[in-house]
């Protein structure tokens, strides 16, 4: 079998690259149409098609591929920038980019010099596909760095099978990239990752996607079976693409998100008091204190996300010359970033909901926070903060820095 992407038409090799101004502009105007349906998404548990027919139209599914081959060189930060921006206005559609930009990073990062994934990306970046992630199995629940399934090769030819109780967006994605034993006779953490594209699969669902938040992900379960080329299987183990990008830009991003979801239930609750402030003259509404704790919050999420954008950034322009101590440091300060501002988001959308009262807490309110409060209840669960703490504890018992 031939690889998929042989006959793919490339990208224009004279692509300009995105600045941070640009990237935002289009962010916006994506983040205006999503949230004119985020009500419908959540009500629906629907794909937000409208946000992403934005995100296309302004380049931004390609805006981390780099400019030679297509795409916009946007970094890091600025990618965050933009979740921060759509997750203000539908958690779902900020979701969904800021997982589908996780891929984005893996296959930069870690294809380089695989002629097929380059070819992915240029493709990616001229048709604007979206990317999804298929890492859980049923036999595994949610271990990342386990494998149930495995690569099976017949000469140049790959086939696996994937039982994954999810695969957010899966029904509505381009591409996967799927995590799977290296071979059938390989440990369970001995992992490869493999892209394959919508003629390379066969998706079967498995279970509905019914759930209390984050309902337009649509992340149902299928069982995944695909057939490729191997060089569709990234050139790096999976263990290497986890730790040096899949986790920490994962975090990131997530984070990012997470923080603008709970930036626009603060600003809601402040715009309330201030419009109670302005009725009465001359006197504090007695919701004062909260508000300025609820935006504090914000104020303390905005820093430990820059502080960890920057240490991401010397930890890739660092690699190769770091010690081990270093490296256990900076992955307990990712998984550190993930836990404390899930639970910070969560705890600033509940003193919101306390500021805006009964006008937060009904729905078809300006103030109505429900779906941020039920969106921000999947953040500790992602990856769930007990599993993260522990595996923190574990890197501290390694650490040997004074």
């Amino acid at each position: 079998m031939k690889p998929a992407l042989a006959s793919v038409e490339l990208a224009h090799p004279l692509a300009q690259a995105m600045d941070a101004a640009q990237c935002l502009a289009g962010a916006h105007l994506a983040a205006t149409e999503a949230a004119r349906f985020a009500d419908q998404v959540d009500t629906e548990a629907r794909f937000p098609h409208e946000a992403f027919a934005v995100l296309r139209e302004q380049k931004l599914l390609g805006a981390m591929v780099p400019v030679a081959l297509g795409g916009g060189g946007a970094s890091l930060e600025t990618i965050a920038a933009v979740c921060r921006v759509l997750g203000g206005a539908c958690a779902s559609a900020g979701m969904i980019y800021a997982m589908h930009q996780i891929q984005v990073a893996c296959l930069v990062n870690h294809a380089s010099g695989s002629a097929w994934h380059e070819q992915l990306l240029r493709r990616l970046a001229g048709e604007q596909l979206l990317l999804a992630s298929a890492t859980s199995e049923e036999a595994i629940g949610g271990a990342l760095r386990n494998s149930g399934c495995a690569v099976n090769v017949d000469g140049t030819s790959l086939h696996l099978l994937k039982m994954a109780p999810t695969i957010s967006y899966g029904a509505h994605a381009d591409g996967i990239l799927v995590t799977a034993r290296r071979s059938p006779d390989a440990s369970p953490s001995d992992q490869v990752m493999v892209s394959v594209l919508k003629p390379d699969y066969a998706l079967e669902g498995l279970s509905a996607w019914d759930t209390l938040g984050m309902r337009g992900t649509c992340s149902n379960g299928f069982r995944l079976e695909a057939r490729g080329h191997t060089d569709q299987v990234l050139p790096v183990p999976f263990g290497e693409i986890a730790d040096v990008t899949m986790t920490p830009v994962s975090h990131i991003l997530w984070s990012a998100l997470w923080t603008g979801i709970a930036a626009d239930a603060v600003q809601r609750a402040k715009s309330l008091f201030q419009g109670q402030a302005r009725a009465r003259p001359g006197t504090l509404p007695p919701s004062a204190t909260r508000v300025a704790e609820a935006v504090a919050i914000i104020q303390m999420l905005e820093g430990r996300l820059e502080l960890a954008l920057t240490h991401q950034r010397q930890r890739q322009t660092d690699a190769g010359g770091q010690s081990m101590s270093a490296i256990f440091n900076l992955a307990a300060e990712m998984n550190g970033l993930k836990t404390s501002v899930s639970a910070m988001a969560l705890e600033a959308v509940h003193i919101a909901m306390l500021v805006c009262g009964m006008a937060g807490y009904k729905h078809g309110t300006p103030f109505s926070l429900g779906r941020h409060l039920r969106d921000l209840w999947s953040a500790p669960l992602m990856i769930n903060n007990d599993r993260i703490l522990t595996n923190t504890a574990n890197l501290l018992l390694a650490d040997r820095s004074a």
